[in-house]
């Protein structure tokens, strides 16, 4: 029930602001509106494989790995996996829109759920000691609450698919009924990306996804912007 509540777009943590390089695509004429399902389904695929998967999976297995149950948190751990994820992460709106959407997280969790031992934590974000990215937040709160390690990254890169689909759906590259077969058609890469997280490490915490991270570069400078990023 946790996981559910979690990955909801309702959940206020302002996911629903983030494009993930689609808008700055669509602009600049490389995803056409429509656009062929089969190309969108290999678009996500290639983030989920190499970019979301092995950067945001693993920093929050890493984090929910040094959240031991009852929430006694290995801060240094965590922060480690902060730290990572932040520097693989090369586009300035990446690495801010993680910040804030963790730090929301963080805060409607904190005041929503109670103490769940994420006070020192939290206190550490809010000092500027540890970034508070959205991927490390969710580990360190999944583990708080129990939820397996494994539903909790298979659920971070479920709500990150879904997210991503609904941008599309906004941008016009694609339409509801077209972006759930996409979201269907991606499910094997997805799980495939979430188990292979789990063993990971924080030296393991990569993204290599070129042309996005440029796209996102290019977005920064976008005079009209529908999406933070």
């Amino acid at each position: 029930m946790s996981v559910l509540q979690l990955t909801d777009s309702a959940f206020p943590s302002g996911r629903y602001t983030l494009s993930y390089g689609l808008e700055t695509l669509t602009q600049t004429g490389r995803l056409s509106t429509p656009t062929d399902p089969v190309v969108l389904s290999a678009l996500l695929s290639d983030q989920l494989r190499f970019a979301v998967g092995p950067s945001d999976g693993v920093g929050l297995a890493c984090a929910h790995r040094a959240t031991a149950t009852g929430g006694q948190v290995d801060l240094e751990a965590v922060i480690r996996a902060d730290e990572r994820l932040t520097a693989v992460k090369l586009s300035r709106e990446s690495r801010e829109t993680s910040a804030r959407t963790g730090r929301a997280l963080l805060r409607v969790a904190t005041s929503a759920f109670g103490d769940l031992g994420l006070r020192e934590y939290a206190r550490q974000v809010a000092d500027g000691r540890a970034p508070g990215n959205h991927a490390v937040v969710l580990g360190v709160l999944s583990a708080c609450l129990d939820v397996p390690c494994p539903e909790a990254v298979a659920g971070e890169l479920f709500a990150f698919s879904a997210s991503w689909v609904a941008a599309a759906v906004r941008l016009s590259v694609t339409d509801h009924s077209t972006g759930q077969a996409v979201l269907h058609n991606v499910r094997p890469d997805m799980t495939e990306a979430a188990l292979s997280a789990l063993d990971k490490d924080v030296p393991d915490i990569v993204s290599c996804t070129p042309l996005l991270d440029v796209m996102a570069m290019r977005h920064e400078e976008s005079e009209l912007r529908l999406f933070a990023s």
